[in-house]
């Protein structure tokens, strides 16, 4: 770039002075002398690619504008691309087309031909936007050697149980596919780093897809080819401790996957037959990053102080609902690991058991053999327990002894798929359960949901219609003095404006006036009207709150709760 530097001189575009302090400030910083004489506004990115172009009769062009070939991306590995800041665009021939801000780098273009075998026509565009161009398209998928390198071989390893046995015949036989092996470990490890809750591996007629949900959003990851799409299933079925030869029924396995000597990371697989080959789902579970801090979730102060009062209390049924991926779990860990103390007995029912908690016991369910949520129940009722906690109640059995443990001594923590808490009543009342023996046993109900956080780096203010907030359900005084934030998008949360969730709460105690509508039959919408009446805390207000806390959008909320 110092020739480029002295034509700019020769042109008058910027004077000597100006091109010796950008050179000095280049040396400092690190950067390159382009992007550095943008910086210091000595010449325009778009100005100084034309004058580049013109000078060496070239043609310049606008990276941002084109859609560059997966398969010419190829052809210059990452690093290359990075270190000579170049981007292959099209091949014609023998000959490569690729972008570069310096076209007097003959070093570059020289290491190009000899690592391509292609003669090299160079096109001028500007620094931003190659960079920008191999940080999008470079980074679409996991750059395999890259990825497990970062972690290295001898710090990844797939430990095993003795329940969770590995087949180790099969895993040298699939260890000869080295392509597919990277791969599996690739995608594993790529999801860990983007924080990714779950992968999903699709096979369709003619396409085999990857995607990740990061912050309860799927995003498509990577499109592995079709012919690999038997061996990447048969090698994550093998991790689980699947069998391979059974293709038409579903199944569950564990990987257990080690990375250094501290971390460890589980993920949870379901392996489903659809039409054309097997769809497996994986379900990370770090940790690492299990928050049981309850302040730290998105309590507001009274609700959290009614959560608390009610799980400490000696006898009852404390509730929480929501949809798959809500944060129950996390919510119900957090519970536990207050109530655990050496004077409780604390046993639990889980399918399947997600985290170890130390000084619990925790009970794996096995349909097949018999031991479910009911059966685990009545045992743990032989237990002397203090304190039970169901993974779910699904069916009336469940149900009822649940109700009894809560009515004879027991405090009993569980969850239920419903859109509310006042929903959670109507829905044991429809399982069986006598009304009487709803308001005898159930203590509190919480529901919850997560909403992405707007990302804290490129957050900014915002303003937004009047009406839209008043749709919302704001309030004038809210409107009046609401200060809204949205993220712009930037490298940190990949473009998206939000990094992070935060759960939000309806935490419904089941007092007296509650309890009295449930036995003279009341509706869930008057049993709603009734807990707004009493002062609680509806989803969609919770959601409102951490708008004006400028914590998560309007269009998050939206997205997550219903109006009241």
């Amino acid at each position: 770039m110092s020739r480029i530097g002295e034509l700019l001189v020769r042109e008058n575009v910027i004077s000597l002075q100006q091109l010796q302090q950008a050179q000095e400030e280049a040396k400092r910083s690190g950067k390159r002398l382009g992007a550095t004489l943008a910086t210091l506004g000595y010449v325009d990115d778009a100005e100084l690619s034309q004058f580049v172009a013109r000078q060496y009769g070239l043609r310049a062009i606008n990276l941002n504008a084109v859609d560059l070939d997966p398969e010419i991306l190829k052809l210059i590995p990452k690093d290359v691309a990075q270190r000579h800041l170049v981007v292959p665009l099209e091949r014609e021939g023998s000959t490569l087309t690729v972008a570069m801000s310096d076209p007097s780098n003959i070093y570059a273009i020289d290491e190009l031909k000899f690592l391509t075998q292609y003669n090299i026509r160079p096109v001028v565009a500007s620094e931003p936007a190659i960079e920008t161009a191999i940080q999008r398209y470079y980074d679409r998928g996991p750059n395999l050697e890259e990825m497990i390198g970062a972690f290295g071989h001898e710090d990844v390893d797939f430990a095993s149980t003795a329940e969770e046995s590995v087949n180790i015949v099969d895993l040298e036989n699939q260890a000869g596919e080295a392509p597919v092996v990277k791969l599996c470990n690739a995608i594993l490890l790529s999801a860990i780093k983007k924080g990714a809750s779950d992968i999903h591996v699709e096979p369709y007629e003619k396409h085999f897809r990857v995607r990740f949900r990061v912050d309860g959003i799927l995003h498509e990851e990577m499109n592995p080819p079709l012919r690999l799409r038997n061996a990447i299933t048969s090698r994550l079925k093998i991790m689980a401790s699947m069998d391979i030869a059974e293709r038409r029924l579903p199944q569950d396995g564990r990987i257990k996957l080690k990375i250094g000597k501290d971390r460890e990371m589980d993920f949870r697989v379901s392996c489903l037959p659809t039409l054309f080959g097997e769809k497996i789902v994986l379900r990370l579970l770090d940790r690492s990053n299990l928050q049981l801090d309850m302040t730290r979730l998105g309590f507001e102060p009274e609700p959290l102080s009614y959560f608390k009062s009610a799980i400490h209390l000696p006898y009852g049924m404390v509730l929480v609902t929501g949809p798959t991926g809500s944060g129950k779990t996390t919510t119900l860990y957090s519970a536990l690991s207050e109530l655990n103390t050496t004077e409780c007995n604390i046993s639990t029912a889980e399918d399947p058991v997600e985290f170890n908690l130390p000084g619990i016991n925790q009970v794996q369910m096995h349909e097949d053999i018999g031991l479910n949520f009911a059966t685990s129940l009545r045992s743990f009722l032989r237990q002397d327990p203090n304190i039970i906690m169901v993974g779910e109640i699904r069916d009336f059995e469940t149900a009822e002894i649940a109700v009894k443990a809560a009515l004879t001594g027991h405090m009993v923590l569980s969850t239920l798929h419903t859109n509310d808490a006042p929903s959670t009543v109507s829905r044991l009342l429809n399982m069986g359960v006598e009304p009487f023996l709803v308001t005898a046993s159930v203590s509190l109900v919480l529901a919850q949901r997560l909403a992405r956080r707007t990302c804290a780096e490129c957050k900014e203010p915002v303003a937004k219609p009047v009406e839209a907030l008043r749709d919302l359900g704001m309030r004038e005084d809210q409107i009046a003095g609401a200060q809204l934030y949205e993220g712009k998008g930037c490298q940190f949360c990949g473009n998206t404006g939000y990094k992070g969730r935060v759960a939000l709460y309806e935490v419904m105690p089941f007092v007296d006036d509650l309890k009295e509508l449930v036995l003279q039959g009341a509706s869930g919408s008057e049993i709603k009207a009734e807990m707004i009446r009493g002062g609680v805390q509806t989803l969609r207000m919770a959601g409102i709150n951490k708008i004006l806390e400028g914590v998560t959008t309007p269009e998050e909320v939206l997205r997550t709760t219903v109006a009241d």
